[in-house]
C-alpha cells in the first residue's frame, strides 16, 4: 500500500512539474494548407491557436487515440467561441489539451512558465534562501541559506523567521508573494527583517545571480579502508553535468576505488544533461535513442571522454524518473555498473518546452526514448539488478548515503564485491594453477540479493 501511495505521489509531482527533457524555441504561428490563415492578433484566440498548431505539428501520441481529423474539428470548435479575458482562454486550452490523453502535455500560464524556466536553468536572481510557511503558526521560515550567497554571507541561518520584506509585513502573506518580493533585478537590494529567538534585526541584501546546486557528494571510507565516492543528483538541470564533472575530477584525485551514484527520487530534467552525465561514466556505446512522431530515430553514443572507469553502483527507486532512467538504462544496458534499489518510475516520453505568444508556455510530448538495448520503459520502469527496500523508518537528511541508509549500505556492499573481484582478477595469473584465486573471482562475480 505504501509503494502504491508513493507511486501516486510521484505521478502527481511529474504531472505538476511536467519534467522536460529538452527545450526548443518556437516563434510565430504555423498554418496548414487545409485551413485559410486566420489573423488572430490582439485576440485571446491567438494563444489558443498557437497551442493548437504546435500539437498538430509536433505531438507524439503514446496512447494511439490521437487523430488529426478530430483535432481539426477541435480547432473549429474552440475558435468559434468568444473569450473575454486570458483566464477564459487558458481554461479553454486546458480543456482542449485534456482530449489528448497525455498527462505530460500541459499548458503553463506566464507565472508557471517562468518558474519552469528557473527550475530547468539552474539559476535565479535573488539572495540565496529557501523559505517555507509554518503550517501551525503561519510564520515565514528560512529553511536554509545557500552556501556562498548574499544571505549566507550575511549570517542568515536556518529557522530564522522573516517578519517583513522591504517594510511589508509577512503576516498573512503567501509563500508565492514572499518569493516575488525577495527576487528581483540583479544588483538591487532587498531589506529583510529577521526574528531569531527573541531578537529581531534587519539585513540589507544585494540580489545576485544564484546557481541552484543539484549535485552533492561525500567521500566514504569502508571498514577495509577503501574510499568510495558518493554522488547524489537531485535534478538534471542545466548545471548538473558541470557540477558532476567537477565532483568526479576531485574524487579521482583522492584515489577513490569506486562510485555510488544516487538517483533516488530524482524526477528528471534536461535530456542534454542526462546524456552528458552518462558520458562521464560511459566511454563508448549507445547512451539513448529517441523516436519522434514520424518514427525517425536519433541515436546518441558515448564520446570517448569518460572521466572514470572505476566500478560503479547506481541507486534508484520509484521516484527515479525520466532523465534519471536514461542514465540508469545506459549504465545497465552497457554493463557499466550495477543498479540497486527499487524499480524506477517508468517515464519514457520526451517533452519539449515551448514559449507561446503571450508569455505563457506549453510542454508537449514530442518523442519517446529507448534504452541502449532498444527497451521502451514507459509505464514499465527499469528493474534494478539488486532489489532493496528503503528503511522502514524514515532516516534524517544527513544520514542519506551513509551506513544508516539501507539501500546505500547494500549498494556499497555490492561495490566492494566488484572492487575486490577486479583486484583479484588483476592479480590472477592464468599460467598458474591458482585455483583459490579463480574461485574467489567467480565468487565475487555472483549476483547477491537483499531482502
Amino acid at each position: 500500500m505504501l509503494e502504491k501511495h508513493n507511486t501516486l505521489k510521484i505521478k502527481k509531482f511529474l504531472k505538476k512539474n511536467s519534467i522536460i527533457l529538452f527545450t526548443i524555441t518556437f516563434s510565430g504561428l504555423f498554418f496548414n494548407n487545409f485551413s485559410k490563415a486566420t489573423v488572430l492578433k490582439n485576440s485571446h484566440k491567438e494563444v489558443i491557436d498557437n497551442v493548437w498548431q504546435i500539437i498538430y505539428r509536433d505531438f507524439l501520441d503514446s496512447s494511439g487515440n490521437f487523430k488529426k481529423s478530430n483535432w481539426i474539428e477541435i480547432r473549429k470548435e474552440f475558435l468559434s467561441k468568444t473569450y473575454s479575458n486570458s483566464e477564459e482562454a487558458y481554461d479553454a486550452i486546458r480543456d482542449m489539451l485534456s482530449k489528448l490523453d497525455d498527462d505530460y502535455t500541459r499548458f503553463l500560464d506566464p507565472k508557471e512558465f517562468n518558474e519552469m524556466k528557473i527550475d530547468t536553468s539552474g539559476e535565479l536572481t535573488g539572495v540565496g534562501i529557501q523559505i517555507q510557511k509554518d503550517e501551525k503558526t503561519d510564520d515565514l521560515i528560512i529553511v536554509s541559506p545557500i552556501e556562498g550567497t548574499p544571505a549566507y554571507n550575511a549570517g542568515i541561518k536556518a529557522r530564522d523567521k522573516i517578519l517583513s520584506i522591504d517594510g511589508i509585513s509577512t503576516k498573512g502573506m503567501t509563500l508565492e508573494d514572499a518569493v516575488k518580493l525577495i527576487r528581483g533585478q540583479r544588483g538591487t537590494k532587498v531589506k529583510l527583517e529577521i526574528l531569531r529567538g527573541s531578537k529581531s534585526f534587519s539585513k540589507d541584501l544585494l540580489r545576485e545571480k544564484i546557481e541552484l546546486k543539484s549535485v552533492s557528494s561525500k567521500l566514504n571510507r569502508t571498514k577495509d579502508g577503501l574510499l568510495i565516492g558518493y554522488i547524489r543528483i537531485k535534478q538534471f538541470n542545466a548545471n548538473a553535468s558541470k557540477e558532476t564533472k567537477e565532483i568526479i575530477k576531485d574524487l579521482e584525485t583522492k584515489k577513490v576505488s569506486g562510485y555510488v551514484l544516487d538517483l533516488r527520487s530524482n524526477p528528471g530534467g534536461l535530456l542534454d544533461s542526462s546524456i552528458d552525465i552518462s558520458r562521464h561514466f560511459i566511454n563508448q556505446g549507445i547512451i539513448v535513442s529517441t523516436l519522434n512522431k514520424d518514427g525517425l530515430k536519433e541515436i546518441t553514443r558515448g564520446n570517448g571522454q569518460a572521466l572514470t572507469q572505476k566500478p560503479l553502483v547506481v541507486l534508484v527507486n520509484e521516484g527515479s524518473a525520466s532523465a534519471s532512467e536514461i542514465v540508469s538504462g545506459a549504465i545497465k544496458d552497457n554493463k557499466r555498473g550495477i543498479l540497486v534499489g527499487k524499480k524506477t518510475f517508468g517515464k519514457g516520453l520526451v517533452q519539449s518546452m515551448r514559449p507561446l505568444v503571450d508569455g505563457s508556455g506549453l510542454t508537449v510530448t514530442v518523442a519517446k526514448y529507448l534504452t541502449p538495448n532498444g527497451t521502451d520503459i514507459n509505464k514499465f520502469g527499469i528493474v534494478p539488478d539488486i532489489e532493496v527496500k528503503m528503511n522502514i523508518n524514515p532516516i534524517l537528511q544527513k544520514e542519506i548515503g551513509t551506513k544508516k541508509d539501507k539501500q546505500y549500505k547494500a549498494g556499497e556492499k555490492e561495490l566492494i564485491n566488484i572492487i575486490k573481484s577486479k583486484n583479484q582478477e588483476n592479480q590472477f595469473n592464468p599460467k598458474t594453477k591458482n585455483l583459490k584465486v579463480f574461485l574467489e573471482i567467480n565468487k565475487g562475480n555472483k549476483v547477491f540479493s537483499f531482502n
